[in-house]
């Protein structure tokens, strides 16, 4: 329940010259690509090692029981978090960055950057992988967030990430020292909106010479309809172990089905990148804090910001998938939220199972309530925060938070 349609293309293609990875290579090489954008899901980090998390008896459904959760998904859920958040921080200590490396996928999005072909990689996982990778902050999207950044979902204060990495892993409960309020990694929850990034971003696409979708079922909204927004002229490849979406409904999609990371050895060693991809790999072995991952460059951020207010001015207002295909909605509204919560909770929860170890009988330790002080905003991303709060549907929902607030001052000690 994603952005399909109806029938395959079954003309031939206009730009490409077949729909296999050497017609692929040779529009890469050619003058024409200047502007490669990437969509990775799931499956790109499933490749890291991250096991399947439903297997019966010790998948993170099983665990998820253990923590008295009224339904799994409620772990993930604003409201329940406000009111619980101890399974959130139990998870989290299991979920932080560091126990995976990227994947030879990850590491070809890099080569993309190093050889300035890519324009904007629109990432649905939160592992923060592409950044292990060596792929430029400033080229990523992280349209369901990450743990890059956390701030208090009540004034919104950022938190400085070591703090928050050192009681998350003693699995206490981070309150503001400012308000009080609750505070958690920048992971989108259901309930919230998606990052303010997200919305400024998304009509790069609209100028993309090739599109990369890599690892995704394309179920998830609104990142699937992201593949109908470039032009009707730009190749879309599909890299997955099954169809997806409408990639196969145009003249030049192309479909390679297969593991991540095995096709896209084939479209480097094409290339003439496969040395360069080994070598880049190699370097993942050793972690990098996350701290020095967040780290864009004032010049990157301000050369992002500029070129996405250019190509905004140019660009149509953007509109709802079906409306872009022409095509109406093949599902309800609620069968649609339905694939959502059950699709991003796959995203944002298969990284737990090889971690996760919560004793049968026994909970997690009690949490206490540690407090941080809210860290001083960066001077060149005052005026960013200020233009992205002018953005609209930039900003969390201000009326839901407020609503919503505790009115009892938080207990010393949160408990299950």
């Amino acid at each position: 329940m994603g952005n399909e349609l109806s029938a395959p293309y079954d003309g031939p293609p206009q730009v490409l010259k077949a729909r296999d990875v050497p017609s692929v290579v040779e529009h890469i090489k050619s003058p024409a690509c200047r502007r490669i954008c990437v969509m990775l899901g799931a499956g790109v980090s499933t490749a890291a090692g991250i096991p399947d998390f439903r297997s019966p008896g010790t998948g993170l459904y099983s665990n998820l029981q253990r923590l008295n959760l009224p339904y799994p998904e409620a772990v993930f859920e604003i409201n329940y978090f406000r009111e619980n958040p101890v399974p959130f921080y139990t998870l989290a200590r299991e979920l932080y960055p560091g126990r995976f490396r990227p994947t030879i996928t990850h590491t070809f999005v890099k080569l993309l950057a190093d050889h300035r072909l890519l324009d904007t990689c629109f990432t649905q996982n939160i592992d923060t992988l592409e950044r292990q990778a060596g792929v430029p902050s400033s080229k990523i999207v992280e349209a369901h967030g990450s743990f890059a950044s956390q701030h208090c979902i009540e004034c919104h204060a950022a938190f400085d990430g070591a703090k928050m990495k050192e009681a998350v892993e003693k699995s206490d409960i981070v309150r503001c020292g400012e308000c009080g309020g609750l505070v958690k990694p920048d992971i989108v929850f259901f309930g919230e909106s998606l990052p303010p990034t997200f919305h400024m971003t998304v009509p790069r696409l609209r100028g993309a010479d090739l599109l990369i979708v890599i690892g995704t079922s394309l179920t998830v909204q609104p990142f699937a309809s992201l593949t109908t927004l470039v032009p009707e002229g730009c190749p879309r490849v599909l890299i997955n172990m099954d169809p997806a979406g409408d990639i196969g409904t145009r003249p030049d999609d192309v479909v390679l089905l297969g593991r991540c990371d095995e096709i896209v050895r084939k479209i480097c060693r094409e290339l003439g990148w496969e040395e360069e991809l080994d070598r880049e790999w190699a370097k993942t072995e050793i972690m990098k804090p996350l701290d020095v991952l967040t780290e864009a460059t004032p010049e990157a951020r301000g050369e992002r910001a500029a070129s996405v207010a250019d190509l905004g001015e140019v660009a149509p207002p953007l509109k709802p998938a079906a409306e872009v295909s022409g095509v109406a909605p093949a599902v309800t509204e609620a069968e649609i939220e339905d694939a959502r919560v059950e699709a991003e909770v796959e995203t944002l929860t298969a990284q737990v199972e090889k971690g996760l170890e919560i004793s049968e009988g026994q909970g997690p330790r009690e949490p206490t309530t540690t407090t941080i002080t809210p860290e001083e905003p960066h001077p060149s991303t005052a005026t960013e925060s200020k233009e992205a709060s002018e953005v609209p549907g930039a900003s969390r929902n201000a009326d839901d938070a407020s609503s919503e607030k505790e009115e009892d001052a938080a207990p010393a000690k949160e408990k299950l």
